[in-house]
């Protein structure tokens, strides 16, 4: 008992020398690195109607879920004047926390540290977070505001960057990828995102270009500002980089939270199930009326859609780029079903370059992410010129073949009106593996409509002098009866049912709840060979 006393009364001894935890030393520290850059450059990103990283991250996240990690690391840089110049956390912020209780991890560069810049050791925060997402099956978001490469770094500072890209490659199918674009993201810069599955910009704020106005000018001649260059208009409109675009801040984040609620953390879970108001025995009644009976009038798809789906809530994708094609998530009884739709309201339709491009990355994102996929057609074919043909319509519209092909999610396609030529096949046909086909009763199926086959087939009617306009009336009646009936389609067994409108939505949940227990596996290979 004696020999035991007198080892505690060491012990005692030897943990009373030992230097304490200075808390307020902790505190101190944790203080300056929240301050990033420090007042005066906060001041300055607010002039610029811009929030800080930390302030982003406390409005995107739910509150008080957020944990930062490595907020005192410091670069390792002491030339060029750097020696003297090391905040704590250098110019990113990263952790994990919760987005509508779901766990995430996320990183937001700050750009009242070096301008964002991104460094060995940004680039080693960014990648730690990264993987840990990766190992636990949690989306990654990224927030960007950053000035490029930090220059005084040099091939470090590349490095970090391929480091990153690396783990997008890796993350790609296995954890939804989210970039927001809340600055300029310039150079290397961009191709992080663009590897992402989706992006989000804020305009004004938000550019993305691979070199700037000044070089622009430098080696072209063009004179063009940051946000004409690469603006959330630009990429919303025209390149189709960016998928989603906001007005503030704040509205981009509630985008975001929205987005959530129709994807799963991984690719091994289901997207999140809602319980739905509104009910699956629900007749859609005023559908037929929207859709004109002849096969070359616009209507607006989204009003069929909105029509179907739980409570008319459809969350649409890229809205303003290629509009002839509409993409989106929306629930069905309570689950995530991601929609392909021609658009007869845009070009009436047709598939081209951008819509192929637009539609083939969506489809392969859900079925990266077990999201059954349902398709609704009205396309007269693919859209005809020099401009289409020079540009690859052939290599382009195949991505759309070979991403409908690889899909294993359940797969159901509606023909609502038209169905022509090779965008037949195209927009989930049968013949690609889609698993459950339907057909509005008044649809049409064909190489091409009655009225241009008539033309071919009845060419010497067309050159006479007085045409018999009854007369080709009657054979494109014929024709439609014998050719394009949906009935002759359904003969064959390339559609399983023909159902009346009112009952779409009755008829997709039955399906899907029988599509539920699906499983299918391909050949065996390392990977295919997409024609990008």
């Amino acid at each position: 008992a004696k020999i035991n006393e007198k080892k505690t009364n060491t012990k005692a001894t030897e943990l009373a020398k030992k230097p304490k935890v200075n808390t307020t030393e902790l505190e101190k520290k944790r203080k300056l690195s929240h301050l990033g850059g420090g007042i005066s450059k906060i001041s300055t990103q607010h002039k610029k109607g811009k929030l800080t990283a930390r302030e982003r991250i406390k409005l995107l996240l739910d509150e008080d879920t957020f944990e930062e990690f490595d907020s005192f690391v410091t670069h390792r840089t002491d030339s060029f004047g750097l020696n003297n110049k090391k905040p704590l956390g250098d110019a990113v912020i990263t952790g994990h926390g919760k987005i509508n209780g779901q766990n995430i991890f996320i990183f937001a560069q700050d750009f009242t540290v070096f301008g964002g810049s991104v460094s060995e050791v940004v680039g080693n925060k960014i990648c730690k977070v990264m993987d840990l997402a990766i190992k636990n099956g949690c989306p990654i978001i990224g927030l960007n505001d950053s000035g490029g490469a930090r220059i005084q770094e040099g091939v470090d500072s590349l490095k970090a960057y391929g480091d990153i890209f690396l783990r997008n490659t890796q993350a790609s199918g296995v954890i939804p990828q989210i970039s927001v674009i809340l600055g300029p993201t310039a150079g290397g810069a961009v191709y992080s995102p663009a590897l992402t599955d989706f992006i989000f910009m804020v305009n004004e704020i938000g550019q993305m270009y691979i070199t700037g106005p000044d070089v622009v000018e430098a080696v072209t001649g063009e004179i063009v500002s940051h946000e004409k260059l690469g603006g959330a208009e630009i990429h919303s409109n025209h390149s189709g980089v960016a998928h989603f675009v906001a007005k503030t801040e704040k509205d981009c984040f509630q985008q975001i939270k929205q987005l959530l609620q129709y994807i799963p953390p991984n690719n091994c879970d289901d997207p999140p199930i809602f319980s739905s108001q509104d009910t699956p025995e629900r007749l859609t009644n005023n559908l037929a009326k929207i859709i004109p009976t002849e096969a070359n009038k616009p209507y607006n798809v989204k009003k069929i859609i909105t029509g179907i789906v739980d409570n008319e809530i459809f969350f649409e994708i890229q809205p303003q780029f290629a509009p002839n094609i509409v993409i989106g998530f929306a629930k069905l009884d309570g689950k995530s079903v991601g929609i392909v739709a021609n658009q007869p309201e845009h070009l009436a339709g047709v598939l081209d370059i951008n819509s192929s491009n637009k539609a083939a990355r969506f489809v392969r994102f859900c079925d990266s992410f077990n999201i059954p996929i349902i398709t609704f057609v009205d396309v007269p074919g693919y859209m005809p010129g020099i401009h289409q043909e020079h540009n690859g319509i052939i290599k382009n519209g195949a991505k759309l073949i070979y991403a409908y092909s690889e899909a294993t999610v359940p797969k159901i396609t509606i023909i609502l009106r038209k169905a022509y030529g090779g965008a037949y096949i195209v927009m989930g046909s049968k013949h690609l593996n889609t698993d459950i086909n339907y057909a509005w009763p008044n649809a049409e199926i064909g190489v091409m409509g009655p009225d241009a086959a008539v033309k071919i087939l009845y060419k010497k009617l067309f050159e006479q002098k007085n045409i018999d306009t009854e007369k080709i009336k009657t054979l494109e009646e014929e024709y439609k009866e014998k050719i394009t009936n949906p009935f002759v389609a359904a003969n064959r067994g390339f559609i399983d049912d023909i159902i009346e409108p009112e009952m779409t939505r009755i008829k997709l949940i039955k399906s899907l709840n029988l599509l539920e227990s699906k499983r299918e596996s391909g050949i065996s290979k390392k990977h295919g060979n997409i024609p990008l």
